[in-house]
């Protein structure tokens, strides 16, 4: 029988905590305080908690170790919020573990979800959140979703080690999945990503980024795709 727990990650571990991807040579957070960087990029790059809503639905690219979703539950603790997440490669919660570690705070209420993924539940709640992390190649399953996201969290790992996950089709494919007047939000400024985020119909902003990076995208999704240009981003 196969564990339904089993980590497809391929990691390895910097300064004992850190978690790497070997197969992207890229960690899964930042090195100066992931909390911080997922606060500042993810929440208040959508404007969260300010818009959540009972009923508001997040998606995600990219689960990881579960650290956008603990944000989330800590920032809105009284909402009760959709959370879809699409994940080629989850880890086991022995490695979500060790790496939330690093956090307190996130830490601190993770047991439902460390406890659900060990059964290898991929539907389950955490506090108030609904929970839906689907597995497997986003390029097949995200077409396939029929759901619609208020608000993206696009955080796979960077587009210059894995562009097929900023690539225009998928970047499409997001947009359609989000209502009218949705956002996303991304730690990157690649050029290529925010013009096919652009082509996808959102309003593309660059602002600055946390910690040592520079810059970061934003957008919100046009109430009329056909009357803003899509921006014309520098390489």
């Amino acid at each position: 029988m196969t564990d339904p727990d089993q980590s497809q990650a391929e990691l390895e571990w910097r300064e004992a905590a850190i978690p790497v991807s070997t197969r992207f040579d890229d960690p899964y957070f930042s090195l100066a305080n992931g909390l911080e960087e997922t606060n500042h990029v993810f929440l208040a790059g959508n404007d969260l908690p300010a818009r959540a809503c009972d009923g508001f639905h997040i998606a995600e690219l990219g689960f990881g170790t579960g650290l956008n979703l603990l944000a989330t539950a800590l920032a809105c603790p009284d909402t009760a919020l959709q959370y879809t997440s699409f994940e080629a490669y989850p880890m086991s919660a022995a490695e979500m573990e060790r790496a939330l570690g690093a956090f307190a705070q996130a830490r601190a209420i993770a047991d439902p979800l460390l406890a659900a993924w060990r059964q290898g539940l991929r539907r389950f709640d955490l506090g108030r959140i609904t929970v839906e992390v689907i597995v497997g190649d986003a390029r097949d399953t995200l077409p396939r979703w029929e759901g619609c996201a208020d608000a993206w969290y696009l955080d796979g790992f960077s587009p210059a080690k894995n562009p097929e996950l900023w690539q225009a089709d998928l970047m499409q494919a997001v947009g359609a999945h989000t209502v009218r007047g949705g956002s996303f939000a991304t730690y990157t400024a690649a050029g290529f990503v925010r013009r096919n985020l652009a082509q996808a119909g959102f309003t593309v902003s660059r602002i600055p980024g946390h910690g040592h990076k520079r810059h970061m995208s934003i957008g919100r999704r046009d109430t009329d795709t056909t009357a803003h240009p899509p921006e014309v981003a520098s390489p």
